[in-house]
């Protein structure tokens, strides 16, 4: 009897460390600890769904890329740029674009902060503290928004903010009729035209993407995105180039 008691103390001391050393594992700040980080290098944002209580952050899978995990603060009033504030938690991850980006899909209870980090070439890279604002600024869902010439194969593409007014960046994305992503790219300006480089700021596009075909269908895909990362407004339209 004295046996399984000693046995039972014991087992109980090593599950609570193991249980210690796994809660301390599960912290941003020790994910990087005596690893090589490089900050700001993961592109990524988060929105509110439309029609369901999940929150989508988004990223961009470089090719090659492993252990790619999400981290998240307990309320947005944590230090964002604290590491020891953020928790691992793990969240399905779903396909954009048919993989050519991804997002992760998660249920918050609480505004917060959230990191996405990969590793890549023997670095562990992270984005920019995202902030969640599905409370406050839930992410705007609207089409009426967007004009498109589409005279030529080189349509261009014109937008207006929705009700929010510190949007920083445009995220756009021309995807055919299975949803393949054609060109991905970033600009300050309220325009782009396919595929015209000129006023883009961050182009994710792997090639040179091809020239649109008349009467085949096509998609225009806009994310208005604040400073802290957060998605304002979300716009889709269909179109068609003129024959």
């Amino acid at each position: 009897m004295l046996r399984c008691v000693l046995f039972l103390s014991l087992f109980a001391m090593v599950c609570s460390c193991s249980s210690d050393a796994l809660q301390q594992e599960e912290t941003l700040a020790d994910w990087v600890e005596g690893k090589e980080i490089v900050v700001d290098n993961v592109i990524a944002c988060a929105a509110s769904n439309a029609n369901d209580n999940f929150i989508s952050v988004f990223f961009y899978p470089r090719e090659g890329v492993t252990n790619i995990k999400y981290f998240e603060t307990e309320d947005a009033t944590f230090n964002k740029n604290d590491y020891y504030n953020y928790q691992q938690v793990e969240a399905p991850i779903r396909n954009v674009f048919n993989g050519y980006l991804k997002k992760f899909e998660v249920v918050v209870d609480s505004e917060k902060w959230v990191v996405v980090s990969f590793d890549e070439a023997g670095k562990t890279h992270l984005s920019n503290p995202i902030r969640l604002k599905h409370d406050t600024k839930p992410t705007e869902y609207v089409s009426n928004n967007i004009e498109i010439d589409t005279a030529t194969n080189m349509p261009n593409f014109v937008w207006n903010d929705g009700q929010y007014d510190d949007t920083k960046i445009y995220f756009q994305v021309i995807s055919d009729a299975s949803r393949n992503l054609l060109s991905g790219t970033y600009t300050l300006e309220k325009n782009f035209s396919y595929y015209v480089l000129d006023n883009v700021v961050l182009n994710i596009t792997k090639d040179t993407p091809p020239a649109l075909l008349n009467d085949a269908d096509y998609n225009f895909t806009l994310m208005g995105v604040s400073e802290d990362n957060w998605v304002n407004l979300f716009s889709e339209k269909q179109f068609q180039i003129a024959p």
